[in-house]
């Protein structure tokens, strides 16, 4: 009897742990989808952040050449520095409305993966 009693509890422990390694295999897999999910929308603030910022530099050089151009311009005795300094305030209020949009962005988490890291905080509390 002490065989048959080994015997019957065998199998059931090994389909137990069977079923929580599929289990855990499901829950990794269903972290990694979500996990690629998140990846790809962090992707496209990154390249956004990108574009951002690379016309904010873009901008702040032309700031740069249109605020040495004032200079010179301030130095004739002509009128026409006027326009230029206007073009150098216009193209730094972008640069800095930019570079302020791009803070914001990084100020709100956009790069990073809130729903996984939610799912994994939950599978944490769960299991312990």
């Amino acid at each position: 009897m002490d065989n048959s009693t080994a015997v019957a509890h065998g199998p059931g422990l090994f389909t137990g742990i069977t079923s929580l390694a599929k289990n855990a295999a499901g829950l990794i897999m269903a972290r990694f989808e979500l996990a690629a999910l998140e990846l790809g929308e962090v992707r496209n603030h990154l390249i956004e952040l990108v574009v951002m910022f690379a016309i904010a530099a873009l901008s702040a050089l032309f700031a740069l050449a249109f605020g040495c151009a004032v200079i010179v311009a301030l130095a004739w005795d002509a009128l026409g520095w006027k326009i230029l300094l206007i073009m150098f305030l216009v193209f730094l209020a972008v640069a800095v409305a930019l570079v302020l949009k791009g803070m914001a962005m990084l100020k709100q988490n956009k790069l990073a993966f809130p729903e996984t890291m939610n799912q994994l905080k939950h599978d944490r509390e769960a299991l312990l």
